[in-house]
């Protein structure tokens, strides 16, 4: 029988306080050791709120995060909702010409960013020149001994920022509000735009509402089961990432969790955070995972404080989860590895494997609320074990694509029930019990180390090199990150290939975030095609 769940009436931010008015002194955020009780957390957030205020952010105004995970940034999320305005996330590591892409997209008015990335914003703020544009630290809310370390490590070389101004600048100006900021916000008022890839290979602002994630974060705790108050959760996944922000910050938050943030994550240093913090919950993408498979340091280690453990993202093997729960069960660990499936479009994960389930090939069953079907080409229905288009339906699906009304109607659509579907353009099947099986993207991005990359965008680059006749980029397979960039260029006759690759780097380092650049430049007289004459990208897949 499917669950119905009641969901609050309220923002993002009031349903944050909900909980913390229970569990004021339950620690909230853990970033290095520096525990922040969910009452200190709302003080953060009131505090900012009336920065921002100062500041003349107001109800509908678009403010631009491009910070990693440091206690500023979920201060910001939720100060942002509490003034009413938008928060625009944006993945700090983004080439300039994307940040000032997304900005413009959403007129972004101010705009807060790691100081380390100054002099690439310098050159942001000339294009699109923001009201106020903030410099922010992932020193600030570091423990004294931390901190240190910090600095030793920079050795002087203090990240340079002048003609911006300082988080601790932004944060003085809330002296001159008195009253508490509460702006009224619905349910399906957007609180967060994030960004992920449209048909046309351009990346699209995904709005999502109040409602949205609120829901999310009672269905994962619903779709979970098992979870209580007080329990930790390492939360390496990304602010500006559905995962991260909407299950490894809000639902925790929701749940009466403790976050274990950090700012910087290596899939390779993953099991130091895990002895070092002890987290409960572990949620995260296969190529931190694969990580774990291939690390000798587990021997003789206890793990069972670990008791959930929670893939998405990407896929995960049906062999790499059977090989991960032989590894949490011979430390200890009663946990079994359960993947998940979903999209940005749906703020992230909509179905989840049981814990006692054994269909390890399987993405799981859909979260309470949200309905599944797999369609063919034509939207027609398909029988249980025939693979089609995956299609969905719920509380947690997006309200559109900002300004991109084509794209919007293209990806929800309204069928003969009556119903708007979310059409994922993914492909997979679901059996007989309602268990779904996730088989591939229909678009061609590429996931790796749990980023999503759009190959067209690439691709667009390296095409508009005057010594380029064609390319072709595809993600192939990579232990770590799960899958690794490569292009395929064709040149021109007589062209020097060493510098020609020189010089498309270099065009990409501008355009390109450093996460999405391809790890290797390949050339060829030629692009192998399929029978209709199109590129074939999963030939070029195949090669070694």
């Amino acid at each position: 029988m499917k669950r119905h769940l009641e969901y609050p009436e309220c923002s993002l931010y009031r349903y944050l306080v909900m909980t913390a008015k229970k569990y004021p002194d339950h620690t909230a955020l853990n970033y290095f050791g520096n525990k922040l009780t969910f009452r200190r957390l709302i003080g953060e957030i009131g505090r900012t709120a009336r920065a921002l205020a100062a500041a003349g952010v107001k109800k509908g105004d678009s403010v631009s995060v491009c910070l990693p995970n440091i206690p500023q940034a979920v201060f910001l999320f939720y100060a942002i909702n509490k003034v009413g305005a938008v928060a625009n996330m944006i993945h700090p590591m983004s080439a300039e010409n994307e940040i000032i892409r997304y900005m413009e997209l959403t007129e972004s008015k101010y705009v807060f960013f790691l100081d380390s990335v100054s002099d690439k914003m310098r050159k942001v703020c000339m294009r699109v020149c923001p009201e106020k544009a903030v410099a922010v630290s992932v020193s600030t809310y570091m423990p004294p001994v931390i901190q240190a370390g910090y600095f030793a490590k920079l050795k002087g070389k203090l990240p340079e920022h002048t003609g911006f101004d300082s988080w601790s600048d932004l944060i003085a100006g809330a002296k001159d509000i008195r009253q508490n900021i509460n702006v009224n916000s619905a349910p399906d008022d957007t609180a967060a735009i994030l960004y992920s890839g449209g048909t046309t290979g351009v990346p699209k602002g995904i709005m999502l509402t109040n409602r949205n994630f609120n829901a999310l974060a009672d269905q994962s705790i619903d779709g979970c089961g098992d979870l209580y108050v007080g329990e930790k959760m390492l939360s390496v996944m990304p602010v500006f990432h559905g995962f991260g922000l909407g299950v490894c910050i809000h639902t925790i938050l929701i749940l009466g969790g403790t976050a274990i943030i950090l700012p910087k994550f290596s899939a390779a240093e993953f099991h130091e955070l895990l002895f070092k913090y002890k987290p409960n919950i572990i949620a995260g993408v296969p190529a931190i995972y694969e990580a774990m498979l291939m690390n000798k340091d587990f021997d003789g280690k206890d793990m069972s404080f670990i008791k959930t453990v929670i893939s998405g993202g990407d896929s995960l093997s049906a062999s790499s989860k059977k090989k991960l729960n032989e590894l949490l069960a011979s430390h200890g660990s009663k946990a079994r590895v359960r993947e998940g499936y979903g999209l940005t479009e749906c703020v992230t994960g909509c179905c989840l494997l049981p814990e006692d389930s054994d269909k390890l090939e399987s993405v799981g069953l859909p979260y309470a609320d949200t309905y599944f079907k797999i369609v063919d080409a034509e939207g027609n229905e398909l029988p249980a074990g025939e693979t089609g288009e995956i299609i969905l339906r719920g509380t947690t699906v997006m309200k559109g694509y900002y300004k991109a009304e084509e794209e919007t109607a293209d990806t929800l659509r309204m069928h003969e029930d009556g119903n708007i579907w979310l059409h994922t353009g993914d492909l997979g099947y679901m059996d007989k019990e309602g268990y779904v099986y996730f088989r591939q993207r229909l678009k061609r991005m590429i996931v790796s180390g749990g980023y999503n990359i759009y190959p067209q965008n690439i691709e667009e680059v390296i095409n508009s090199h005057r010594d380029v006749v064609m390319c072709a980029v595809v993600g192939v397979e990579d232990k770590i990150l799960g899958e690794k960039v490569r292009a395929y260029v064709v040149p021109k006759e007589g062209v020097n290939e060493d510098t020609l690759r020189d010089e498309l780097k270099e065009m990409l380092k501008k355009d390109i975030a450093v996460y999405a650049l391809p790890r290797d430049i390949r050339f060829r007289e030629s692009l192998p095609k399929t029978l209709v004459g199109k590129v074939d990208y999963l030939a070029l897949k195949a090669e070694e």
